[in-house]
């Protein structure tokens, strides 16, 4: 399998709703099909699959001589309904078709650059829920929030719609307008939120370093002293490890004897993964390398059995610097594999709330006409060998941040207490 294929998602957990409808003859009336008897090319089965598609093809000319709005009928999209259909008979929300438009949405999604309103997307319950509103998109200031439930996108229910159906309604060119009927968490009347699109450019990390004195987000500790080095990795995707690397140097460079500073002049590191929704295998693996020396990372079990083990794969520059990671109910997919495996190996305490819970693996494959499958290949384990899907990861240090004060972050102000005790 190639490693560079292999993405994490969050995807829509949903049910494909086909619209039907009962006709009637108010008599004999003849009426040229549109497309009974299309040329089908490739219709062979694979070797030893019997399969009978008689049914399939009486639908398939019934719709098209009786359906009453021929402009509707388009073959292609009915084969690209076809395929959805049969793949979402699996049962598995992970485990998607993409047409060629969605399968380049998902690929820009990875790449940071799109336009929309920049929230990540994910399931609870059967739900379209909101994983994360990104920082400084309109999905934040419009006060989009994680655990919002979407019920309508510009009226339309979001039940039935795959992750790809409901990405291409909500996305759409810089300065049109969605809207969008939400259900804010712990609340049971929905509203309507009008949001304005825009380019979106997604920083995988951002960094500082500071003195706690000098932290905006957190009330004075206890007069707590000291300095801390903050690295917050938002997703994992093509350009995470590049943009990783380099803020990783510039807090090295902090943290050495260069410039007067001296080696232990840092008194700690914050790793915030909250609303981190995963990305690529890999790029966990590459991440957690960074603060172990060496040792399991993550396993993975195919379909068959065979289980592969990931381990450290390089040498890291914060080894042995006291490690506290930020973690919440939008922590998903990868970014449980790096809290998991840094709790588990005893390198780090977490501190937030249970993790989203996303134990799969999918793999993305491109197909013909540039239309893609993303198929659930493999589930991922901690090195223990436990399975978090559908449970999560819950924290050492357990606490919600209170959205009444808008101004301070109490899961960062633990984590710097944590840190610094």
């Amino acid at each position: 399998m190639n490693l560079s294929k292999l993405r994490n998602f969050i995807v829509l957990l949903t049910l494909l709703i086909l619209a039907g409808g009962m006709g009637f003859n108010l008599g004999q009336k003849s009426v040229k099909p549109y497309f009974p008897h299309p040329q089908v090319l490739n219709r062979e089965a694979p070797p030893l699959t019997m399969v009978d598609f008689s049914l399939f093809w009486d639908v398939w000319e019934r719709v098209s001589k009786d359906f009453i709005d021929k402009k509707a009928l388009d073959p292609q999209k009915m084969v690209w309904g076809a395929i959805s259909g049969m793949v979402q008979s699996l049962g598995d929300p992970y485990t998607v078709f993409l047409p060629p438009q969605q399968n380049k949405e998902a690929k820009e999604d990875l790449g940071g650059l799109f336009e929309g309103i920049g929230a990540q997307l994910g399931v609870n319950d059967k739900k379209i829920v909101v994983i994360a509103p990104l920082k400084g998109t309109p999905a934040e200031s419009a006060g989009i929030k994680a655990g919002d439930w979407i019920v309508k996108v510009d009226g339309k229910e979001t039940g039935g719609w795959t992750l790809p159906e409901a990405v291409s309604k909500i996305r759409g060119p810089k300065g049109t307008k969605v809207t969008l009927t939400i259900v804010h968490r712990e609340e049971e009347k929905s509203v309507e939120v009008s949001v304005t699109r825009d380019k979106i450019l997604v920083k995988s990390v951002e960094s500082w370093v500071k003195d706690i004195k000098d932290i905006k987000e957190i009330k004075e500790i206890n007069n707590l002293k000291g300095t801390v080095a903050y690295l917050r990795l938002l997703r994992f995707g093509d350009q995470t490890n590049a943009e990783w690397e380099k803020a990783v140097q510039e807090i090295s460079n902090f943290n050495s004897p260069v410039g007067g500073q001296s080696p232990s002049s840092l008194n700690g590191l914050i790793l915030d993964l909250r609303n981190n929704p995963g990305g690529y295998l890999q790029g966990a693996v590459f991440i957690t390398s960074e603060f172990l020396k060496e040792g399991v990372i993550v396993k993975q079990e195919n379909a068959s059995g065979a289980h592969q083990t990931y381990s450290v794969s390089r040498e890291g520059k914060f080894l042995r610097i006291p490690l506290v990671v930020l973690i919440n109910k939008g922590s998903a997919s990868a970014s449980e594999i790096v809290a998991g495996a840094l709790k588990e190996r005893g390198r780090a305490k977490l501190v937030g709330e249970t993790t989203f819970g996303k134990g799969s693996i999918q793999e993305a494959q491109d197909l013909k006409g540039d239309a893609g499958l993303h198929i659930t290949n493999a589930k991922w384990l901690l090195p223990s060998g436990r399975s978090v899907n559908g449970t999560g990861i819950d924290p050492d240090v357990k606490i919600e941040d209170d959205t009444k004060t808008e101004n301070i972050d109490e899961q960062l102000e633990k984590a710097v207490e944590v840190l610094v005790k």
